[in-house]
């Protein structure tokens, strides 16, 4: 067992968080909807505070 586990390729780590992503479904999306939302509104501030 430990001896097929070491041959293998370790998976990515975006294939990591993908599968990570289906497992968990709307919970993931509904973070990554967060997320960007509020980077669009920093960015939006920062535009905002810059002009």
């Amino acid at each position: 067992m430990s001896d097929s586990s070491t041959k293998e390729e370790k998976p990515s780590y975006t294939k990591l968080a993908m599968r990570n992503m289906v497992q968990k479904g709307g919970t993931s999306l509904k973070h990554f909807a967060l997320s960007a939302f509020g980077l669009l509104a920093v960015l939006i501030g920062l535009a905002y505070l810059t002009r």
